[in-house]
């Protein structure tokens, strides 16, 4: 029964009710959420390095933050509902990105097409075997993969506890993962994982940048 609501209380936020994610996202995250989001820049190329796929898009904020940046960028997601807010806000700035409405399982895109793919706090998809091989089959020969997993608040027992029941609701996780489990699970599906934890302001970022294995070539 409680998975059920959990899962009707995913479908809702991020379709029916996605107009209230950022909010919801900064609650929960004590306002930290931009922060750990940008946690991702300093492990990209430079801006020409090559054209960035983003996953799993959301709301669009670090789309904003590519483009302005001067990256060339792709925009994907399953969520009709997230692919217009994210178009309003690239409207309101001026900006253009091409939006794919598409399943992480079945990408539309060439083999070996992005050598620079992102993803923000990704949902349990990230760790599912299927999706990893999608991953490979998109991703170039010398590209990575990378994906801010969780964000952390360095708060008392109270706050984390809250934090935790709010995130079950988003299917996402406020604890640091083990590095063991992340390295043995990537490298069984044929990446090679480097982690790294980013500082933000009270609180700290898990960030994974995945490259294929030689095998995989």
């Amino acid at each position: 029964m409680l998975n059920r609501i959990r899962r009707f209380g995913f479908r809702l936020l991020y379709n029916e009710v996605a107009f209230t994610y950022d909010v919801v996202s900064r609650i929960a995250s004590l306002g930290q959420w931009r922060c750990w989001q940008r946690s991702i820049f300093p492990f990209m190329g430079p801006p020409e390095y090559d054209t960035v796929l983003e996953l799993a898009h959301g709301t669009g904020d670090l789309q904003v933050d590519l483009l302005e940046a001067g990256y060339r960028t792709v925009a994907l997601d399953l969520s009709n509902a997230m692919g217009r807010i994210t178009q309003r806000k690239l409207w309101r700035k001026g900006l253009r990105t091409p939006i794919l409405r598409a399943d992480v399982f079945h990408l539309p895109l060439k083999s070996s097409s992005f050598a620079a793919i992102v993803c923000t706090f990704p949902t349990a998809f990230v760790f599912r075997p299927d999706m990893l091989a999608e991953l490979k089959r998109i991703l170039t020969r010398d590209g990575s993969a990378d994906f801010v997993l969780t964000g952390q608040l360095n708060g008392g027992d109270r706050v984390k506890a809250l934090i935790r029941g709010i995130y079950r609701v988003t299917g996402q996780s406020s604890e640091m993962l083990c590095e063991e489990y992340i390295h043995a699970f990537f490298g069984e599906n044929g990446f090679d994982a480097q982690i790294e934890v980013v500082d933000c302001k009270g609180s700290s970022a898990q960030v994974v940048m995945l490259q294929k294995k030689p095998e995989c070539f």
